[in-house]
């Protein structure tokens, strides 16, 4: 037996304000389990899952040859009996420059609060999802990843269980990795202004482009000042040199979870699941970061599992089949 998708409309307040006029209606794809219209007075667990970097909910439900998307590892997860029957959420937390880190900025929009309050809420409201905390769970890859895990840090009130592979973290060795690739793709563009005047017109983006993308992105979510011209973003180092300016290098590292986690420790000692992995091969060492991040939480008392695996950064979607069944159980109430 298989689940069904439904897709869900949210008008959003958070959002409309956005200064980059990205749209404040977001609709994004929704998953019932099997037994969800058998059992009209049963409740669910929720799990919201967030798309990387450049991606949607909608990335989820994508097909491609021998490799299942995320409903249906949910399906089979829940068919073999290895998870719970949950409702799966796939938000659309999309910007212009291809993302939000999932947080609430002034030269991006209020995406946090767009999650936890309007997401979640409209969930509840629509479907018979269970209205607790401890019955909801987040989980992520890379960028989505980097937004559970500063989810369950800055909204302690919504979430109760996370999962993250791969997420953004120890910023000193996987931010710094594309300074020198966003120095040069600036350069060779003419400009910062020129190359987002160009970016949108080009038919294909090399992985320099899009990681300078990141960059902006990042510098949105992460140094926003709508004072500067566009892309409102203070970067922590030269333009044209690539020197950091540890000052300004220490506003960025203050969203690293690495730097949150001993002050957010309190609130992640109650999660019922703190998950991470990541690649042996990650290209942004995001193995090496996830270490130092269990370091720190280790050393702060906070219960978590750490795993690695032989693989690089990107298609690691199949790593889901290990952190839905662990998060969908550990949401069961």
């Amino acid at each position: 037996m298989r689940g069904r998708i439904e897709v869900l409309t949210v008008e959003s307040r958070a959002l409309s304000d956005n200064p980059l006029g990205d749209p404040a209606r977001r609709t994004f794809p929704v998953y019932l389990p099997p037994s969800y219209s058998d059992e009209p007075r049963r409740r669910y667990p929720t799990l919201y899952a967030l798309a990387g970097f450049a991606s949607s909910g909608w990335s989820f439900l994508n097909h491609t040859a021998w490799t299942p998307n995320l409903p249906e590892r949910m399906d089979r997860a829940i068919e073999e009996g290895r998870a719970p029957a949950c409702i799966l959420v796939m938000p659309d937390c999309m910007t212009r420059y291809g993302g939000s880190q999932y947080l609430d900025s002034p030269a991006l929009g209020r995406y946090q609060t767009h999650l936890c309050e309007e997401v979640v809420a409209a969930v509840e409201t629509t479907f018979r999802a269970i209205p607790k905390r401890e019955a909801r769970g987040v989980l992520g890859s890379s960028s989505g990843g980097f937004g559970a895990l500063r989810a369950v840090m800055d909204r302690p009130d919504v979430f109760g269980a996370c999962a993250s592979h791969a997420g953004d973290c120890y910023f000193e060795l996987s931010v710094r990795t594309d300074v020198p690739r966003f120095v040069m793709t600036i350069e060779r563009a003419g400009g910062l202004a020129k190359f987002l005047e160009s970016f949108y017109l080009l038919p294909k983006h090399s992985s320099d482009q899009v990681a300078t993308m990141f960059m902006v992105a990042a510098g949105c979510a992460y140094a926003p000042d709508l004072r500067l011209p566009p892309p409102h973003a203070v970067f922590p180092f030269d333009l044209g040199t690539g020197e950091i300016d540890r000052e300004l290098w220490g506003v960025w590292e203050a969203h690293d979870p690495v730097v949150r986690a001993p002050e957010h420790a309190e609130h992640l000692k109650k999660l019922a699941l703190l998950y991470l992995d990541a690649g042996t091969r990650d290209e942004w060492h995001l193995q090496l970061g996830t270490r130092v991040l269990a370091d720190r939480l280790r050393n702060a008392g906070v219960r978590f599992e750490h795993e690695e695996f032989d693989d690089g950064h990107r298609g690691i979607g199949y790593r889901y089949e290990i952190s839905l069944p662990r998060i969908a159980k550990a949401v069961e109430v």
